[in-house]
């Protein structure tokens, strides 16, 4: 064979190659971050799950107070430092949602929920007493931002920002893939989610609403909602609960009262442009209750809500905004 005709199969070959490799094609990164699963599918002519992790974990490093090193932990710690750019970003998100839900959602509640056990220190359950003493300290009225930093009326004030942060970190994926000319893209972490453009068939991405079984093995759902260009999460008591006392005790913890809630709302669903924002109205209805939940959405046009609560027998129901039914 002529060496002209070898160079051109190479060149063929080596072109073939190229082409495969960087055509636009799903793909599916996932890992762990703030403590549970992330998964990222998008369509790009190439793979960036490190760049995807260094964002998660920019968040993680602002927010988490798992994390000894976050700028959270510092603040809680009472160290004199200036909060970076994702702290302040949510942590004015939450305070305004605070606001607008009557405290319901509060990123201040973290010693209560301490207390409680279900947070990020130690704790078995709480007297009255003792709730009495930590209500004191735990408000979202008690901490501003100001001058650039985080002031505190009490030192024992702490913060938590679990009911937000991973909403915030879908948002802050999406703003990555955004950058990068990447249109179709479903983001997932811990269940909450945030798609735009298409999934590969060509369709809205569908995201299911599971039953509230206690059962983790249990993966019925309750109805999919068929998304795109849009953010959604989830809140329920359903399965994080213990037993405190010989009585069961939810996760969620009214910060209005300083006690578990207990009521018939099983799971909120939320619909918003962010999912900082679902995320955290998502909390907050759960801490609401059915009533005062659906009474908000009626009056929040921003955000679609669905709700499954049980009803006088024991049974499962449901409620639904009127937006909602375009997802169906």
């Amino acid at each position: 064979m002529k060496t002209w005709k070898i160079l051109f199969l190479i060149f063929l070959i080596i072109g073939s190659i190229f082409i495969i490799t960087n055509t636009a094609r799903y793909r599916h990164d996932s890992g762990t971050i703030f403590g549970t699963y992330y998964n990222v599918i998008y369509k790009s002519n190439e793979q960036i799950k490190p760049q995807i992790e260094e964002v998660l974990n920019r968040v993680d490093k602002s927010l988490s107070p798992f994390n000894k090193n976050s700028v959270i932990s510092a603040i809680n710690n009472n160290v004199d430092i200036t909060p970076d750019s994702l702290f302040v970003e949510v942590f004015t998100l939450a305070q305004n949602i605070s606001q607008k839900t009557g405290g319901a959602f509060d990123i201040t509640v973290a010693p209560l929920v301490n207390a409680w056990g279900f947070g990020f220190k130690s704790g078995n359950g709480a007297d009255s007493t003792t709730i009495d003493s930590i209500r004191r300290y735990v408000g979202y009225t008690t901490v501003n931002l100001s001058d650039g930093k985080i002031h505190k009326q009490h030192p024992e004030t702490m913060l938590d920002c679990s009911a937000i942060a991973k909403g915030y970190g879908c948002d802050q994926v999406a703003l990555l893939l955004n950058s990068m000319g990447i249109t179709d893209y479903m983001i997932e972490i811990g269940g909450e989610v945030v798609a735009k453009g298409k999934n590969d068939k060509g369709k809205p991405w569908s995201i299911g609403i599971s039953k509230p079984h206690e059962a983790s093995s249990d993966n019925s759902l309750q109805t999919i909602l068929h998304i795109r260009n849009k953010s959604m999460a989830t809140s329920g008591n359903y399965r994080n609960f213990r037993y405190v006392d010989g009585r069961k005790v939810a996760h969620t913890i009214d910060p209005r009262t300083g006690n578990p809630v207990s009521h018939s709302l099983l799971s909120a669903t939320v619909l918003a442009d962010d999912c900082a924002t679902a995320d955290a109205y998502a909390t907050a209805f759960m801490v609401m209750g059915l009533d005062e939940a659906i009474k908000l959405c009626k009056a929040n046009k921003e955000i679609e809500a669905y709700f499954i609560f049980s009803d006088k027998d024991g049974n499962f129901d449901t409620f639904e905004t009127e937006g909602l039914k375009q997802y169906y």
